[in-house]
């Protein structure tokens, strides 16, 4: 390089010598200013910078000064990695043959990682001191002491020697492209891939590989294809996890990426719409001045500044049409090859938008709830309380949302405590997963569909499906629709003998609704389901016109009287 300072990606470094020594690069560029410093160098610091790589570069405007060579010395030093940008006139600097030296002797002690650039000349010159480079050494050879030379000429074969990259064998020149393909390589080299943070990424491997087949991101055919996919599931089974692996695990790939989190909790704030419509705009273009006020604006803009990008964008938990459209609206929005992800509870939704692929998220099996409840109970891989471990699987049946809070809730506690907490669970769910599971509940249509949800819960789990309907059909509650929109909200399930099914943790959210509304009250249930609690009220003859179901099993006889069902002015059902 010509005269330089010390210089990070972001701003220029402090000018004294102790401030240099505590920074550290990822990348330091060597390369022949008067050349390259306007043009690909310059285009090629500023790509490393927006993918967040510290880059070092020098700073020309700064005066000359006898620590800078200190500093370039210890900039090489501390960073990962070091690309020269072998040029014309690059043998012309002795400043940019000493660093050059520093490069290969910090990979020759350090085992530092370079990267030789061949910008308009040949790798073969460069090694063997020919053309713009034998004419440079002709002049050093009677400035310098022949030693320098010599270490000079050294450092230029083996550098030269090295696997490098060439701009006239990159789509025959095009540096775009050309730059495109020296981030890959660094960000390999680097092993940038956890941009999201996963704390125990337990069985995300396998999903990935799965959810990967839907992308086609690494499918030649479908390059220019822009595809949307939608990951869908009940709520806690760990879909944003999945999302972020994949953001982890494809961003590079991409021109453009942006995460958009929690979409449903964001919207619900004032301008909130907009505050993501901003924050995508940002991401991918990879400004902080794009200036949004209303979300008919930020359409406007994502429909046109965004169509040149190729983008990974991801929407995480949306629950709402409208979001969609303000956010990503239409494919043509995005450029060729772009990816838009959808994590969402509502299965209709993505068919609203018509995506081109559905993942459903899997709870985990056993072995992958055991060590990922481990994790967050021990610390460690394997659990210390086996049996008691293995009745949290059972209750948390496969929910990475159960395994983590109610692993997390156990640790470090004694095992008389693990008994009293599992024997509670039994008789009161834990208040954090059911925060968490009751959004699908509460984000239902209406009134009707929460009862035709509540219903099942207390009464119709592994009823046939149309036995039910039925059943609910002559209260009024329209349930074929209903249990329809159940089962797209990840709330029942329908098993192969077209039975209805429900995870044991919403069957205990609805019937803790139930409690909750009632105040603990059996009397004032609006159901009741308890063999204990049915047997009370009607031999107590307490029940109110709040109660509007009651299971009647075979094995209560007909010991109760008419009178019992006196004051339930609302009961419009109950099953034997």
């Amino acid at each position: 390089m010509d005269a330089r300072k010390a210089h990070k990606a972001s701003s220029s470094s402090s000018s004294s010598t102790s401030s240099s020594k505590r920074l550290k690069y990822d990348v330091f560029l060597s390369f022949r200013g008067e050349d390259t410093r306007k043009g690909f160098t310059g285009h090629l610091h500023a790509a490393l910078s927006d993918a967040g790589i510290s880059t070092f570069l020098d700073d020309n405007e700064l005066e000359r000064a006898e620590f800078i060579k200190t500093q370039l010395e210890q900039a090489i030093d501390k960073s990962i990695i070091s690309i020269i940008v072998f040029s014309k006139s690059y043998a012309d600097s002795s400043w940019c043959l000493d660093e050059l030296v520093k490069i290969m002797e910090c990979r020759e002690r350090l085992g530092k990682h370079v990267i030789p650039l061949f910008y308009s000349v040949d790798a073969s010159d460069v090694r063997n001191q020919k053309g713009s480079f034998a004419q440079a050494f002709e002049k050093h050879e009677g400035k310098h002491e022949k030693e320098k030379v010599q270490r000079w000429k050294k450092a230029l074969t083996q550098a030269a020697d090295l696997c490098g990259e060439d701009l006239k064998n990159a789509d025959n020149g095009h540096e775009a492209k050309f730059i495109n393909k020296i981030l890959g390589v660094v960000n390999k080299l680097l092993d940038i891939k956890s941009q999201l943070d996963i704390k125990h990424p337990v069985g995300i491997t396998s999903r990935v590989k799965a959810l990967s087949n839907h992308l086609h991101i690494e499918n030649s055919g479908s390059k220019d294809d822009v595809r949307m996919i939608g990951i869908w599931g009940m709520g806690g089974i760990g879909k944003t996890t999945l999302a972020k692996a994949i953001y982890n695990e494809f961003e590079s790939s991409f021109e453009g990426r942006s995460f958009l989190e929690n979409v449903r909790e964001v919207t619900n704030q004032p301008m909130g719409l907009v505050r993501l419509q901003k924050q995508l705009l940002n991401d991918i273009l990879k400004s902080e001045g794009v200036n949004v006020d209303s979300v008919l604006k930020g359409i406007e803009m994502i429909r046109r500044r965004l169509p040149c990008k190729r983008a990974l964008v991801i929407i995480d938990d949306a629950d709402d049409l409208h979001q969609l459209e303000a956010i990503a609206g239409a494919r043509d929005w995005f450029g060729p090859g772009s990816r838009i992800l959808i994590t969402t509870r509502n299965q209709h939704l993505l068919q609203q938008v018509g995506v081109d692929g559905t993942y459903i998220a899997e709870k985990m099996d056993e072995e992958e709830a055991l060590e990922f409840f481990s994790w967050h109970a021990f610390k460690r891989r394997y659990p210390e309380y086996l049996d008691l471990s293995k009745r949290v699987i059972r209750y948390c049946q496969g929910l990475p949302l159960a395994l983590r809070v109610v692993g997390s809730f156990l640790f470090n506690r004694s095992i008389a405590e693990w008994e009293s907490h599992l024997e509670k669970l039994r008789t009161s769910p834990d208040g954090d997963i059911q925060k968490i599971l009751r959004i699908s509940f509460e984000g239902l249509p209406d009134d009707t569909t929460k009862k035709i949800f509540l219903d099942i819960s207390c009464f119709f789990i592994g009823d046939d499906k149309d036995y039910v309907t039925k059943i609910l059909d002559g209260c009024g509650f329209y349930a074929t629709i209903g249990i329809s929109v159940l089962i797209e909200r990840c709330l029942v399930t329908v098993n192969e003998q077209k039975e209805l099914m429900m995870h044991d943790l919403l069957r205990d959210m609805g019937r803790e609704i139930v409690y909750e509304n009632a105040n603990g009250r059996p009397e004032e249930f609006s159901r009741l389901w308890k063999h204990e609690d049915v047997t009370n009220v009607l031999n107590d003859e307490s029940g109110t016109e709040k109660i509007e179901g009651v299971a009647l099993h075979g094995s209560y006889g007909t010991r109760f009287s008419a009178q019992a069902f006196t004051n339930m002015k609302k009961l419009r059902s109950h099953k034997k």
